[in-house]
């Protein structure tokens, strides 16, 4: 897949290398947010969905005026005849004419509102050393939330590659059941870590609303219970096997850190990958947002040098053993060939180190198996189905 190239920078007066807000809220020049959106339309040309859905719009509304044309005219030649048909023309004809009015001006309006919104984020991207993409189509991500439903697509996404590479982002996706479709919208932060770590998901208990939990597509035997507070803020959800890994990487300061700074953000580790997820769009002009994200994720930077150090021993105990020639019987003597130097009594640090990487078990969470759920399904269809003939069957011969 092709990554759009950044949308072009407007300028901006600040300089960079800090935390700054300002061009959040600051005026701007109309002239230069028109200029940033003619750019963004250039680079961006509208998609053949986006003309379908305008098209429709235009067939919908011919289709809706003439029927309350009608009615209108219908309703005056009941009340005055001729006379009132004249004047429910005219009404119409008014009437016509607001409505086209009110819904140019409407779109007027909502496209301005979204060409400023932009222009801000741009501008708030390069007086934070970040680059500024107005929209990613399926962006290549492993996060569980980027492998759901169609229409994938990131918007409003901000940047930066130092001192690694942090992307943030808001995100939709569509899914259907046949008969109506809904679309989710989430917000997203994504770290690019050192080394592959396990699949390990936080679920946040503060962002819980009736029921819904992130974690819920994954089997309950995976949770693991840390220590302290921390399972009153976070359920952590870790592959069998790697409860001892999970406990190496989030030691008490690093729960800590989640604790005071990411407790309302869910957490997935996949691959080389940090992802925190807000149920809400991140990426807006509020300043409040953008200061508790730099925040969460400065804090968390600070603690990841020591995941980097973590190793799958699994890996060196899975990897073929290499091939030798064959060993001479027990207690004989071996042929030492002339010149050979001592053998040293200290391993190469590389084959006691497994390589960097996560063993296939330890690489994706189990989730639920769906035939459960089905089976559970038809069961209690089975037995509302049948529970009258059983019942009937049950008096017949036991009842008389």
């Amino acid at each position: 897949m092709t990554v759009p190239a950044p949308a072009p920078v407007p300028s901006a007066g600040p300089p960079a290398g800090h935390f700054d807000a300002r061009p959040l809220l600051e005026p701007v020049n109309p002239a230069e947010v028109d200029a940033f959106a003619r750019a963004q339309r250039t680079a961006h040309p509208s998609s053949a969905g986006q003309i379908i859905a305008w098209v429709f719009a235009g067939f919908a509304l011919l289709c809706v005026v003439p029927v309350i044309a009608i009615m209108i005219m219908g309703l005056g030649y009941a009340i005055g005849r001729g006379t009132g048909v004249a004047i429910g023309g005219v009404l119409g004809l008014l009437l016509l004419a607001g409505l086209v009015v009110g819904i140019v001006m409407l779109v007027r309006r909502g496209i301005r509102t979204r060409n400023l919104t932009r222009f801000r984020l741009a501008r708030f991207a390069q007086a934070n050393a970040m680059s500024y993409f107005g929209r990613i189509d399926d962006p290549p991500l492993p996060g569980m939330i980027f492998s759901s439903g169609s229409a994938r697509m990131s918007t409003d996404v901000l940047r930066g590659v130092d001192p690694r590479f942090v992307e943030f982002g808001n995100y939709q996706y569509t899914t259907s059941n046949g008969k109506q479709s809904q679309t989710h919208r989430w917000g997203y932060v994504a770290v690019k870590l050192d080394v592959p770590l396990p699949n390990i998901v936080l679920d946040a208990l503060g962002n819980n609303t009736l029921g819904s939990t992130i974690a819920g597509a994954f089997s309950g035997d995976q949770r693991l219970s840390l220590e302290g507070d921390f399972d009153r803020y976070f359920s952590l959800y870790c592959p069998a096997g790697y409860e001892v890994d999970a406990l190496y990487l989030f030691t008490p300061d690093v729960m800590a850190r989640f604790i005071d700074h990411a407790a309302q953000l869910d957490v997935e580790i996949v691959d080389d990958w940090l992802f925190l997820y807000a149920r809400r769009e991140i990426s807006t002009l509020d300043p409040a947002t953008w200061a508790w994200l730099f925040g969460a994720v400065g804090a968390l930077l600070t603690k990841l040098d020591q995941w980097a150090r973590w190793r799958d021993d699994r890996l060196r105990l899975a990897a073929p053993a290499p091939q030798h020639p064959p060993l001479p019987a027990y207690g004989a003597a071996a042929p030492v060939p002339a010149g050979s130097p001592a053998l040293p009594f200290a391993a190469p640090q590389a084959l006691l180190t497994p390589p960097p990487g996560v063993a296939p078990p330890g690489q994706r969470l189990r989730r639920r198996s769906p035939w459960l759920i089905v089976g559970i399904i038809v069961g209690v269809m089975f037995v509302v189905t049948m529970a009258p003939f059983a019942i009937g069957i049950f008096s017949f011969l036991f009842l008389g």
